[in-house]
């Protein structure tokens, strides 16, 4: 059957992330450059980078659950625009020479948390933009323009627009985040529905029923519950879809290998890859590469040989590749090897987000998306730090040996999870989301 075409508005949205993630390239490393300006204490550049890392572990549930209530759409473009103003702020206080350490610090807070909940609304709105069949596809394609606008656009232009004027990539950042919400505020405005649904977390599959106008969970008005209750009720429908929550677990697993081994892969590179610095830029250049070609090719495997077995391949493909990075000494074959993982990180990352669009009902995908997000990042800071302290008493390589290690358990027990799971459905588990406006009793 010819594939769905993806339609206006998901080309729309696909600008918007693509704009936002080319000013985010362009702030990220500008950010770490204005640091080392202003001192050269490493703990304190540090703290810029954490002061971004934190936000999502403290408001990821949080953003999910407004993401869910309210309009999707408008949610997007109120916190680009905001964000906008923040960045362009910043931008004018280089500009003076009245930037401190403590402003870096506050602007990185601010544009993370305000982040939580722009990826929370925009992983819930995708499935609303384009037909459950073409998600894989959609997922791709915003992975590969991502890819191409932070990696083989922004990081360049970063580094020449901060030599130019350490205030300009700010102010173009501000610009970048202006236009998404302005791109985003253009999507066609979701339809009202006085239906909503009513299903359980221990019976994730069960075809819901509309009644009343709100949607319940177990018994409980979600739109009615207050306190703390609220939050966890994304993480309680992931913990009743056996598959997300495994699946979601070992992400978790992954990423403590993978973040610890890009906290020393730039000394991997220099010291046991004989990468010269002048051509480590080159060298992770692999790895957007085979991002990018990993993101183009994920619908079409999606397409022709299913979700699935598309996702177990992926794992046994990155294995075998994280195993290669690990004994490799040498910069070609070992940017070969980051390449394919690369590759295989894009095409899980795109099928298994359309996965879980097209399994979760459509009025908590905010949420659970938070909860998934929230889980999987938990363990990267603790994977970097055993990094460090592992490669400064024995060097990088038992660092990448564990690594590969790592990932090859994670990629068994995810077999056995995936072997088991449900095949994607055909169609959506319930009606276009709607919207309402939130109540001040919420």
């Amino acid at each position: 059957m010819p594939a769905s075409r993806l339609g206006r508005d998901y080309h729309l949205l696909w600008s918007a992330a693509v704009s936002s993630r080319f000013g985010d390239a362009l702030r990220t490393p500008a950010l770490a450059l204005l640091a080392a300006t202003l001192t050269r204490d490493p703990r304190l550049i540090a703290a810029v980078t954490v002061a971004a890392q934190v936000p999502p572990l403290l408001f990821g549930l949080l953003g999910g659950v407004y993401a869910d209530r309210w309009d999707r759409r408008r949610t997007m473009a109120l916190v680009d625009g905001v964000r906008a103003a923040v960045v362009a702020a910043l931008a004018v206080a280089v500009a003076v020479d009245r930037a401190g350490l403590g402003m870096l610090l506050l602007v990185a807070f601010l544009l993370a948390t305000l982040g939580t909940l722009f990826d929370a609304a925009s992983f819930a709105l995708l499935p609303s933009v384009v037909p459950p069949d073409a998600l894989p596809r959609a997922n791709g394609r915003l992975q590969a323009g991502t890819a191409v606008a932070g990696g083989l656009v922004g990081a360049p232009v970063a580094g020449a627009a901060f030599a130019a004027a350490p205030a300009l990539p700010f102010a173009l950042d501000a610009v970048t985040f202006a236009l998404a919400a302005t791109l985003v505020l253009a999507l066609t405005p979701p339809t009202p529905s006085p239906r909503s649904c009513t299903f359980r977390p221990d019976k994730p599959h069960e075809k819901p029923r509309t009644k009343g106008h709100n949607c319940k969970i177990a018994g409980r008005e979600t739109g009615r519950e207050t306190g703390a209750g609220v939050l966890w009720v994304g993480v309680r429908w992931l913990r009743g879809d056996r598959t997300l929550w495994r699946v979601t677990l070992l992400s978790a697993a992954s990423n403590l290998a993978i973040s610890g081994l890009m906290a020393i892969v730039v000394l991997h590179a220099l010291e046991v890859l004989r990468v010269p610095p002048a051509g480590y830029g080159l060298f992770m250049a692999t790895a957007i590469v085979g991002g990018l070609a990993g993101a183009l090719v994920a619908g079409r495997l999606a397409s022709r040989f299913g979700t699935l077995p598309v996702l177990r391949a992926v794992l046994a493909a990155q294995t075998v590749a994280l195993a290669g990075f690990a004994l490799a000494r040498h910069a070609v074959p070992a940017g070969l090897a980051l390449a394919v993982f690369a590759a295989g990180t894009s095409v899980w990352n795109s099928l298994w987000a359309a996965y879980g669009q097209q399994r979760v009902p459509a009025t908590l995908l905010g949420r659970v998306g938070a909860a998934q997000r929230m889980v999987g990042l938990l363990t990267a800071p603790i994977g970097a730090a055993v990094a460090g302290l592992v490669a400064g008493a024995y060097g990088t390589v038992p660092v990448a040996g564990a690594a590969a290690g790592t990932f090859a358990v994670v990629t068994v027990a995810a077999w056995r999870v995936l072997r088991g799971a449900r095949p994607e459905p055909e169609s959506d588990p319930l009606p276009a989301p709607t919207f309402s406006a939130p109540r001040a009793s919420e």
